[in-house]
């Protein structure tokens, strides 16, 4: 197959968005700004839903579902976050449709107006909380741990294919806690969670940090964020995890009664990761050719092609390949047999390739006479023979695909370690973030001021304040004013 992709050095904005459509993850849709995620793609969530969700429940989380519409009123009860949300909301304002007297088609009925506009969720802080009041009464009843698997809409002007779409795909977790301590030690193991998630499983090194006054989430009294670093040196925020102290509480009177008998507003969080992590994974990983997946969210981990002309070559071909996929697949390897007779060889292993399967194993005739296989991987694209007798196949593929997993995080770390630059003075500033691009650490004197000049003059933000930062003296890298210590800027998505 040709696969037609622009490289990522001519055009990476153009490389990402031709990627998406050709390796079948996505495409947009009769809607602006919505997208359909096609079966490959969304087999791909799904084994981040998978390994997501399964980490929420081992912490101590169930699943639960709230409505879509949200009554505008909800809204106006909480004043940050409805400043914050409010040029995004899609309104609903009627119930019924009618056909046209004159004929020209389907009209709203304008006799069918809702007494009240509800709003399709941006988030869904407000219903939930609205339901909490009914659900906790007394101590006993926290800590809430719910999360919900949802769609929202925010109405976005310029939408790119899982990164910024008007819909798109999350979860939302949101809890509930009897004190403050323990809100804000559920607000960091969820931001840990999610870097744990993407370090172990998406093989991409992530900055643990926390947002500045300016960047938090709308209604939260602190934000924590994982920021990870794409190979066009842009940051992207992957995941965010919020103490929203008693803000939504107060707001929808959530109180309960504590043991020694009074009465006090509970102490909330929230945290999601959406479908952007998709375009995470894509951007940080792939090359020209076309997708680069980590084996543990893979689909298709192994794909075997069979090298033939005669049919009873390929007869003896799949009664080997039977057996190693039998083996394999007994210790959980996810392995294709393709077999298709309308395409090459050699258009399949393109295919393959495009699509990001980490191994592929190709096996013709003289490989049955002489007892071997061929496997390449995709990460280095790099190919050896294999030798089946000399250890079992189980083990062997196993074993690349752990070093491929593990491959793929140590190229993006040290990516991401030539992209981080200690910048002191404002020219080296503007220069690094022109020319080096990457994560740019600075000293920041701690104004929303200096931010939004900093973020005017550059368009780079300051992307987090890192966890593990050093205190230490020093000088804003803009106004000159004392700092004490360093936060990260960079471009970002």
């Amino acid at each position: 197959m040709s696969k037609g992709l622009p490289t990522r050095s001519e055009d990476y904005s153009l490389w990402y968005n031709e990627l998406v459509k050709k390796a079948d993850l996505a495409e947009n849709s009769a809607v602006r700004g919505c997208m359909v995620i096609k079966p490959y793609g969304y087999s791909i969530w799904e084994k981040m839903q998978a390994e997501l969700d399964r980490m929420f429940k081992e912490t101590g989380h169930s699943n639960a579902y709230f409505p879509l519409f949200i009554p505008k009123s909800f809204l106006s009860k909480e004043a940050k976050h409805v400043e914050g949300f409010a040029k995004e909301c899609a309104v609903v304002t009627h119930y019924r449709l009618k056909n046209a007297e004159d004929g020209s088609g389907v009209i709203v009925d304008p006799d069918a107006k809702l007494e009240e506009e509800l709003i399709v969720r941006p988030t869904s802080e407000t219903v939930i909380w609205s339901t909490y009041k009914n659900w906790v009464q007394s101590y006993r009843d926290l800590p809430l741990l719910v999360n919900q698997w949802a769609n929202v809409v925010r109405w976005e002007m310029r939408t790119r294919l899982f990164l910024r779409t008007t819909e798109f795909l999350w979860q939302e977790g949101h809890t509930a806690h009897a004190t403050k301590k323990e809100a804000e030690a559920e607000a960091l193991q969820m931001m840990n969670v999610y870097a744990d998630f993407a370090e172990n499983f998406m093989a991409l090194p992530v900055i643990r940090g926390r947002k500045t006054e300016s960047e938090r989430f709308a209604g939260a009294e602190d934000t924590l964020c994982i920021e990870a670093l794409m190979q066009d040196g842009k940051a992207l925020q992957a995941g965010t995890s919020h103490f929203l102290g008693q803000n939504f509480a107060k707001a929808f009177d959530v109180k309960f009664a504590t043991k020694e008998g009074g009465l006090e507003y509970v102490w909330g969080t929230s945290w999601g990761v959406s479908t952007r992590l998709m375009g995470a994974l894509i951007m940080a990983h792939s090359d020209d050719n076309g997708l680069v997946l980590p084996p543990k969210l893979a689909p298709i981990q192994v794909v075997i092609i069979p090298i033939y002309r005669k049919d009873e070559e390929l007869e003896a071909i799949t009664e080997k390949v039977n057996g190693i996929m039998a083996e394999l697949r007994k210790v959980g390897v996810s392995v294709k047999y393709d077999n298709r007779d309308t395409y090459k060889p050699g258009w399949k292993f393109a295919e393959h390739e495009l699509k990001g399967v980490p191994l592929r194993i190709a096996i013709g005739p003289r490989d049955l006479e002489n007892g071997t296989i061929e496997i390449a991987r995709r990460d280095t694209l790099t190919k050896e023979q294999f030798e089946l007798a000399s250890q079992p196949i189980s083990e062997k593929i196993t074993g690349m695909l752990e070093d491929i997993q593990t491959s793929i995080y140590s190229k993006a770390l040290n990516f991401r370690a030539e992209k981080t630059t200690e910048v002191n003075s404002w020219e080296e500033f503007k220069e690094v973030l022109e020319g080096k691009t990457g994560f740019l650490s600075a000293h920041w004197d701690g104004t929303s001021e200096t931010e939004e000049k900093i973020k005017d003059l550059t368009k780079a933000t300051i992307r987090c304040i890192p966890l593990d930062r050093r205190e230490e003296d020093g000088i804003c890298v803009y106004s000159g004013k004392p700092s004490t210590g360093r936060v990260l800027f960079a471009k970002a998505y």
